[in-house]
């Protein structure tokens, strides 16, 4: 393969893996000297066994949980974070466990920041790269096999006043320690499941696309799409499978591994635009929209396109690179259409809230959307309502 002329490769994240290993966490809490822990989550999460068996777990180390914040929405905001940090800092936590899915996880970054910095997230640190200096602890019990968030280097917050979706990118944002326990993903329904794990191949195939992908990156992404092209549909049919559990939890680790370091693009860009402006839960909108992103950057991208058709087990014979580009578009709408059957899953924006009106202010939304830069072809206007209409 032909190199880029640069690219760099780093995971600072200690990864650990293991059914049940949520409620043993004495050495890694060692590890990180992490005496006074403030824990994130949501009200679901503190519904679940395992949540109080983490809770006590962490009790018996010595450590100390010295408090909950668990108002976080499912599409959480700068003011989730401001609440969340001021309660952290009124009770002198030094670190603090998020756990749950990927907005309990983003919330934790932000609140991590505004505690660490002594600063507000969006008005010191919105940006690129803005954080002067490491942050304290930061632990996260993913609950759910999709967003990579325990993992990357991305935070993504809603500003409410704008109704616009803030991404905030900074290597001291990454996670110390992710402990992947595929016990703790048992309770997702299949809806959940088929949306979340949908999210995490959305990371991979653009992670495998972008522009900023490189050996490393295509390692990781190829990989993320295999495990979840062999276990999504296992994982709804039967949430207690935990081997499947665990495969879908590891290929979404994998493929947050993969974004972190080529990105996502035009996809990502209009699911970030249908989740502000219209409410759609962000793995509900990559799922309906990844293939229409795949179409998009159908030029741009023949070649990897014909690689992903060999990965969903289509045969070249006979075929043009371009017919076996997109047959990988086609292998991703069976896969939707699956995933339709058995779980539930909506196939169109317009069986989602999403109105023909506000097709246009999406369209806007998505070209000022960071994610857009990392797009292997331009993003137009023009082009991108056009994958809008199609996906309405």
């Amino acid at each position: 393969m032909q190199l880029t002329d640069f690219f760099q490769f780093h995971a600072p994240t200690k990864i650990v893996y293991g059914p049940g290993l949520a409620r043993d966490l004495e050495a890694e809490l060692n590890d990180l000297k992490a005496r006074r822990i403030f824990v994130i989550t949501d009200n679901h999460v503190q519904q679940m066994d395992f949540y109080q068996e983490t809770i006590d777990g962490i009790n018996r180390t010595g450590a100390q949980v010295v408090g909950v914040f668990s108002d976080v929405p499912a599409n959480s905001g700068l003011k989730t974070v401001k609440q969340g940090a001021t309660l952290g800092s009124e009770l002198e936590a030094d670190s603090i466990l998020a756990i749950g899915g990927g907005s309990v996880i983003d919330t934790a970054k932000g609140v991590n920041a505004e505690m660490s910095l002594a600063g507000d997230l969006m008005t010191d640190f919105c940006g690129t790269h803005t954080m002067p200096h490491p942050l304290n602890p930061l632990i996260v019990i993913p609950t759910t096999a999709g967003t990579g968030s325990e993992v990357t280097l991305v935070a993504v917050i809603m500003n409410e006043e704008e109704k616009t979706k803030m991404a905030f990118v900074d290597r001291y944002l990454v996670p110390n320690l992710a402990v992947l326990d595929p016990e703790v993903t048992l309770s997702m329904p299949p809806y959940l499941t088929a949306s979340t794990g949908m999210d995490a191949m959305a990371h991979a195939v653009e992670a495998y696309l972008g522009v900023d992908a490189s050996p490393y990156s295509d390692a990781l992404a190829l990989q993320a799409m295999v495990m979840i092209r062999d276990n999504i549909v296992k994982a709804c049919q039967d949430g207690q499978n935990i081997e499947a559990r665990g495969n879908m939890l590891v290929a979404s680790n994998l493929a947050g591994v993969a974004f972190s370091h080529s990105m996502v693009g035009v996809g990502h860009g209009m699911a970030h635009s249908c989740g502000g402006l219209c409410g759609v839960p962000h793995g509900v909108a990559n799922h309906i929209l990844l293939p229409y992103a795949m179409r998009y950057n159908l030029n741009a991208c023949e070649d990897r396109l014909g690689v992903l058709a060999r990965l969903f087990f289509i045969k070249g014979t006979g075929l043009t690179g371009r017919e076996l580009a997109e047959k990988a578009i086609d292998a991703v709408f069976e896969l939707q259409r699956e995933l339709a059957r058995g779980a539930g899953m909506p196939v169109r924006l317009s069986q989602v809230g999403v109105k023909e009106k506000d097709l246009p202010e999406i369209a806007t939304a998505t070209l000022s959307d960071g994610t857009c830069i990392y797009n292997p072809r331009e993003v137009v206007y023009e082009e991108v309502l056009q994958s809008l209409k199609e996906a309405f």
